[in-house]
């Protein structure tokens, strides 16, 4: 049987950060984003100094939904909206944007060729 570990003992511990820290308390995002809204980085855009859990998301941003940028970062959806919409606000990410009720026929036939472009390129 092994003693239980003191508090001095040179132990693994996991780091836990809450989500409000990373966030600076906020809980949602000014810009409305779903979760299958696919991003894209702003060409030509300059990153001021960024936290690092908004560098990470910065990093594997470009061409993928809102979703996907959660699990590769291992962050909450909520916290990942949060950091999107300040990178959005701060001009560095844009939403591609996507088909809805209204859009054209030229819109639709758009979005099909970047999809086939894109599986392509995949």
């Amino acid at each position: 049987m092994t003693p239980p570990h003191e508090p001095d003992d040179e132990v693994y511990r996991p780091r836990l950060i809450r989500s409000y820290t990373i966030t600076a308390g906020r809980t949602a995002s000014t810009v409305d984003l779903a979760m299958e809204a696919t991003l894209r980085l702003q060409a030509g855009a300059e990153a001021p100094v960024l936290s690092p859990s908004a560098a990470q998301v910065l990093e594997v941003c470009d061409r993928r939904s809102v979703a996907e940028v959660s699990a590769l970062t291992k962050m909450p959806i909520g916290v990942t909206r949060v950091l999107l919409g300040d990178l959005i606000e701060q001009g560095l990410v844009r939403i591609q944007a996507t088909i809805t009720d209204k859009s054209s026929t030229d819109e639709r036939l758009e979005l099909i060729e970047r999809t086939l472009r894109g599986l392509r390129n995949y």
